[in-house]
């Protein structure tokens, strides 16, 4: 009968790592680092996580004294590990000041971060604080917050008075110059509140940047069972594929954090070139490939590039409209690096749904395709058409007329846009995701992409590019 995971004898570390946003992915990808760190060489690094919304997660995972299993999900077959590196979960919503004192406990070093691209409050066309933003609102009027950015300047402050050093702030969200963001979005932040508070952050703090990287869908009802073959009986398993990579900017806090390196964490001086590749090159791609998969009837996006026309448009993609406007990072072939994306693309053991993966399209269109096409010096003829299956999504209704659930913050305005009159310029016009130049520059090609996908539908759509360039 299978057990629940179960922590094994060793001595547990103390925390200095506390995580906002426990989803999914921070545990199928940092956790496992941070915890294979700590067996390599030592340290102090447990993690005391915190969920910003729904206590589901703590609730699952407490009564297994917040172990868990890692289900790696490769062509041969699963494999499980138990991860036992959190030793406890808060629920913001329900003790906002306990997260704040955790934060500031002199023994954290460490407040990393995976709160997706509209955790952040900020404009994704210019990374600006959104200061509209409710939560925002919220958090300068009020001591105890909600958002993420509110709980990291109130921590910050408390340390500051408390006459300690800030912790490192390090994001691991799929974000172009995320520690820059962070870091950005903070000063703003805390200038609205304590210009003094603004100063001694940017000096003393640290914002490094990273790039992370793991295909991990969201956990199924089946994956209970395949984990329960392998001998557990978990309330809350996370399934991931083998590959992973996680690039590392070295700049922390008095130089305190775990010995990444000896998990297999790249530690750069420069996480730019790196970021760039992953998030156009994988992100891009697979946004692009979400969203005419999903208007083309297919549920993941392994299915999706096993139509022979799906896995033609995103090697096309690579590499006649990517590539050409990448510089690669030290030691990398980009060509190669494409074909391991699709040969992770298509394992079948991991079942990303491209509902999933198209979920909150205004904040990631931005760096995931925008800046390609801002940057591109000829025709990026299937890029435009992934744009345009995004506007046609957020229209609320698929190429067989049922309808879409539609999850994105701006979800309300996106489908006003969609559904009127003129949708391509509509949705052009919102700031939030097309800069005005971008506005102008990409007018025509999206326009005529989307009018042939309203005419061809997804899959001639793509199909027809392909037919073009032979």
């Amino acid at each position: 009968m299978p057990n629940k995971p179960a922590r094994s004898a060793r001595a547990r570390p103390k925390v200095g790592i506390v995580h906002l946003g426990l989803g999914a992915f921070f545990r199928a990808h940092g956790a496992i680092y941070i915890a294979e760190a700590m067996t390599a060489s030592g340290g102090d690094w447990g993690i005391r996580a915190a969920s910003l919304q729904r206590p589901d997660t703590r609730d699952a995972l407490r009564p297994q004294d917040y172990a868990y299993v890692a289900l790696e999900a490769g062509p041969a077959g699963d494999r499980a590990q138990v991860i036992e590196v959190i030793e406890d979960i808060l629920v913001a919503p329900e003790d906002p000041a306990a997260l704040v004192a955790a934060m500031a406990d002199p023994a954290v070093k460490i407040v990393s971060l995976t709160v997706t691209e509209k955790g952040y409050c900020h404009q994704p066309a210019t990374g600006a604080l959104n200061t509209a933003h409710p939560d925002i609102q919220h958090d300068l009027a009020n001591p105890l917050p909600r958002s993420a950015i509110g709980f990291l300047v109130r921590a910050l402050a408390a340390r500051r008075l408390a006459g300690l050093r800030p912790f490192t702030v390090l994001s691991c969200d799929n974000l172009p110059h995320n520690g820059a963001v962070v870091r950005g979005v903070v000063l703003e932040f805390a200038r609205a509140l304590d210009a003094g508070l603004a100063e001694w952050i940017a000096a003393e703090g640290r914002f490094p940047a990273t790039m992370v990287d793991r295909i991990v869908p969201a956990t199924k009802p089946e994956d209970h069972a395949r984990v329960a073959a392998l001998g557990f009986d978990d309330a809350a398993p996370v399934v991931h594929e083998p590959f992973r990579q996680w690039v590392v900017e070295d700049d922390f806090v008095d130089a305190a954090r775990p010995d990444f390196a000896a998990a297999g964490v790249q530690m750069v001086a420069d996480v730019a070139p790196f970021e760039l590749m992953k998030l156009r090159m994988l992100n891009g791609t697979h946004s692009a490939l979400a969203y005419l998969g999903y208007l083309a009837g297919f549920e993941t996006i392994a299915e999706t590039v096993a139509d022979a026309a799906f896995a033609g448009f995103v090697q096309s993609l690579w590499l006649r409209e990517i590539i050409p406007v990448l510089t690669p990072p030290d030691g990398s072939d980009l060509t190669a690096y494409a074909r391991a994306l699709l040969a992770r693309y298509q394992n079948p053991a991991i079942r990303h749904r491209c509902w999933q993966i198209a979920m909150d399209g205004s904040q990631k269109l931005p760096q995931r395709i925008l800046g390609t096409l801002g940057e591109a010096t000829t025709p990026c003829p299937g890029l435009s058409l992934a744009v345009a299956a995004w506007m046609v999504y957020v229209g609320g209704l698929d190429e067989k007329g049922l309808p879409i659930e539609v999850k994105d913050p701006l979800a309300p305005q996106l489908f006003a846009a969609a559904n009127s009159t003129d949708p391509v310029g509509a949705l052009l016009a919102l700031r939030a995701v097309f800069s005005p130049q971008q506005a102008v520059t990409l007018e025509g090609p999206i326009r005529s992409a989307h009018a042939r996908l309203l005419v061809l539908g997804a899959h001639r759509a793509a199909s027809e590019i392909l037919l073009s360039q032979s």
